[in-house]
């Protein structure tokens, strides 16, 4: 994925530089002898050396040196991009953030604007918590990400970005999910049913929404509300027919001598209708 954003940025180098070995993105000290009369070419050159053998930090700060002794050229504007790659995978995320939004800031048109956008994402997107914990790491990185696709929608990063906005959704819908158990599990069954309300009118192309549909099976008959009971197990039986879910959501309404029956009034039946229709 990141092959185009190599050759351009190496190809303009002399011969004693080597291609740098980005590794798989999609998945030291300072050095004190750079002085700040050297050309911006030998340090470029050493920087990718540094990736080639995958001293990450060094290369990093060498590609900074760059920018602060030959600011506001184009040797400049390839090394900040690279110093953000090489944070990146020194996983030095913040530091990789910032790079990636002062290259963002200085060259909102460059073609590396994208890679930028996407590089930010991606050092949030790998700091994604445990369910069980706060989640505003994994919100900031679907905002990221979502402006890769919008902005940026044919590009290659685009493509990676909704594969990464997929699990994070998921995350998101899990962390829901986890709310609603210790609702659920303490019978209080208006709190767990505003969770799973989230879960399907949020976050239905997850792995999660056929359990929260059948949860609300669950809450409702619970609470004697029958109606929006059947309309959860009808709406879980026909958009995932074959699920166990569906079958212990049937068991249960039949138990009580009734059967899924879709009202199309209902927020359940409207929030399937909003997706699908």
């Amino acid at each position: 994925m990141l092959l185009a954003t190599v050759a351009a940025l190496a190809a303009p180098l002399g011969a004693c530089a080597n291609a740098p070995n980005f590794g798989n993105l999609f998945g030291g000290g300072v050095d004190s002898a750079s002085l700040p009369d050297e050309p911006a070419e030998k340090l470029y050159n050493e920087g990718l050396a540094l990736q080639n053998r995958r001293d990450w930090r060094r290369a990093a700060l060498k590609f900074m040196e760059i920018d602060r002794t030959h600011p506001y050229t184009e040797w400049a504007k390839r090394a900040l991009i690279m110093a953000a790659y090489s944070f990146y995978e020194s996983q030095d995320y913040e530091e990789t953030i910032n790079q990636s939004r002062r290259f963002l800031q200085l060259h909102p048109g460059a073609p590396d604007a994208a890679y930028a956008q996407y590089l930010q994402g991606a050092a949030l997107y790998d700091q994604i918590p445990d369910v069980q914990r706060d989640q505003t790491r994994t919100e900031r990185a679907l905002v990221v990400l979502d402006e890769v696709t919008r902005k940026w929608p044919q590009s290659e990063y685009a493509i990676a970005a909704r594969r990464k906005i997929e699990v994070a959704r998921d995350q998101l819908a899990g962390r829901e999910m986890t709310v609603a158990k210790y609702y659920l599990e303490r019978r209080q069954f208006t709190g767990a049913i505003n969770r799973y309300r989230t879960v399907v009118s949020q976050f239905q192309t997850t792995r999660h929404v056929e359990e929260a549909l059948a949860r609300l099976v669950e809450c409702y008959m619970a609470l004697g509300i029958v109606n929006e009971a059947q309309t959860a197990a009808a709406v879980l039986g026909h958009n995932f027919p074959d699920s166990q879910w569906y079958k212990d959501s049937y068991a249960l309404i039949q138990g009580q001598g009734l059967t899924p029956r879709e009202d199309t009034g209902s927020w359940i039946s409207r929030a399937f209708r909003r997706i699908t229709g």
